[in-house]
């Protein structure tokens, strides 16, 4: 007997078919979950994704405009951008509202956050912001320096300090949870020939789920990719990324980051915070009213 597989036309039609049972409250009773990217085959509702750089390395210093002449966020934003499950855009922090006005959060899916000179200088009402859509539900990926960024500290609550090196050693990345959906598509552990030397303690909350640990030609290892969910929101910290070496060039690299964007990838609806009045219960115990 030949075995038969479903065309396109049949995935996106069970596709929709699971958007019709969501949008009436049956869906979460199928007992399984087709992934939203089934559903949109094609790119046809892709992820809106942000390239935040502080953009002041690359303007400042010839030896990493030698490496990233567009900057950092162009170098991510141009690896990405024939993905036609993906939309790419830029923000820098020289932008009005450092790229990131309301109106544009609100349709952002997934935001990555690449900081290091100038965390002081990003306007709290902007972190505020960041942190409410996260809250949400939109996906936040913070690289390499980013982890001393105002908008990490504020929704992990410690001062996520750690030890460095600059030396240009090798770095050797573990994958410590083979099956894990960022870990897809790589081999048991990659080799970056050049980076900058982060080291244990890392003052984080444990993370829910650690995918990766890093191991140091001088001998010290570090929790390099770091998981957290914050509210409907999912958070992923990647290590590697020294401005002055060529690492948002290498396969490897660019496979984490292009799973991490799509684990962090909303899967439910928004969630809106509110702190509602429940004046009557499912039991009947009703709130007397004031006087």
């Amino acid at each position: 007997m030949t075995a038969w597989f479903p065309d396109r036309a049949v995935l996106l039609a069970i596709g929709y078919l699971a958007i019709g049972y969501w949008s009436v409250g049956r869906f979460r009773d199928l007992g399984f979950v087709i992934h939203p990217k089934l559903c949109f085959a094609n790119g046809v509702n892709p992820t809106r994704v942000i390239f935040w750089n502080e953009y002041i390395h690359e303007k400042k210093d010839p030896a990493v405009a030698a490496v990233y002449p567009a900057g950092i966020h162009a170098q991510l934003a141009a690896a990405f951008a024939h993905d036609p499950q993906l939309a790419c855009e830029t923000a820098t922090l020289e932008e009005k509202e450092h790229g990131l006005p309301v109106d544009r959060l609100e349709n952002t899916d997934v935001l990555v956050w690449w900081g290091h000179l100038a965390h002081k200088q990003v306007e709290d009402e902007v972190v505020d912001r960041v942190r409410k859509r996260v809250l949400e539900g939109m996906g936040l990926v913070v690289l390499h320096s980013g982890h001393y960024s105002k908008i990490f500290q504020r929704l992990l609550g410690t001062t996520c300090s750690l030890g460095w090196r600059e030396a240009g050693e090798k770095e050797r990345v573990w994958v410590c949870q083979p099956g894990h959906p960022i870990a897809r598509d790589l081999p048991a552990y990659f080799e970056i020939p050049h980076e900058e030397m982060y080291s244990e303690p890392f003052g984080i909350p444990n993370p829910d789920e650690l995918v990766f640990i890093s191991w140091f030609q001088g001998g010290e290892v570090f929790r390099s990719g770091c998981c957290w969910r914050r509210g409907a929101g999912k958070i992923f910290y990647f290590r590697p990324g020294h401005e002055t070496f060529p690492t948002y060039r290498q396969r490897e690299v660019l496979q984490v980051i292009r799973n991490g964007i799509e684990w962090a990838t909303p899967d439910r609806p928004r969630s809106v915070d509110a702190c509602p009045n429940i004046k009557v219960s499912p039991e009947g115990i009703t709130q007397p009213e004031r006087k």
